[in-house]
């Protein structure tokens, strides 16, 4: 069977912060959720982050979404996932796997998985903080883990055999299911469904290559020098 769009097990979840790129592909029905962060939402001048929750929120009701929470101390971080929490039944709630001085958030996530949050643990980059994390999810409470594929990639090391142990460890957890974070390029959402990973999330320019699934080479050759010769007559080059 020749891979589509159709037939990919892996979910494909959009990750931005632009409200009409949100809604773009909220719209289609092969995206089956959507993420945030705060760097996403400063790039695009979000300044008020709760109001561009509710506007989101709004408008998207029936598709799970990500929020993440932004305070430094653990106490704080839970007051703000509680509060990003009531926000809509559809809503996961983002908290980073440790602060920025590397103290666990194992607690924070503990105390509100007891509490029915439902809660995305994020910047994840190995198994043993995978681990960490399975010791403290409900498995009565749906959650994601997102382990940053597209970082260890960047450090040369293969995030796939990573990946395919974090999905190994996972399997243990009822209602929680892995994310491949932060992927480079279209290649990332087939590797994904290849090793079983649950979830894709990526932002709306990789997100719209998704057509190119399955296209033939010869043709794909072909357009590419198409391409060429359009731009270099179109600029009146000479030699």
């Amino acid at each position: 069977m020749t891979l589509s769009v159709e037939n990919l097990d892996v979910k494909l979840f959009a990750d931005g912060a632009d409200l009409n790129g949100m809604l773009e592909m909220y719209e289609k029905s092969y995206i089956k959720g959507l993420t945030t962060n705060p760097t996403l939402m400063r790039k695009a001048g979000i300044t008020n982050y709760k109001e561009f929750a509710f506007e989101v929120l709004k408008q998207i009701k029936d598709k799970p979404i990500s929020f993440e929470v932004f305070s430094d101390d653990l106490a704080e971080m839970k007051r703000q996932a509680l509060e990003i929490a009531s926000w809509g039944q559809n809503v996961y709630v983002k908290i980073p796997i440790t602060n920025t001085l590397g103290l666990s958030t194992s607690d924070v996530i503990e105390t509100l998985v007891k509490q029915g949050v439902k809660v995305n643990v994020t910047a994840l980059m190995t198994p043993e903080q995978v681990k960490s994390v399975i010791a403290v999810l409900d498995p009565q409470v749906p959650s994601y883990v997102s382990v940053f594929a597209g970082r260890i990639a960047d450090t040369g090391i293969d995030p796939i055999p990573v990946m395919k142990q974090c999905i190994n460890l996972l399997a243990e957890k009822r209602n929680a299911e892995l994310i491949w974070a932060s992927p480079r390029e279209l290649l990332n959402v087939v590797q994904a469904h290849e090793i079983g990973c649950q979830i894709i999330t990526a932002t709306n320019d990789i997100l719209k290559k998704l057509e190119l699934i399955g296209k033939d080479l010869t043709q794909y050759s072909l357009e590419t020098v198409k391409m060429f010769f359009e731009d270099a007559k179109n600029a009146q080059y000479v030699v």
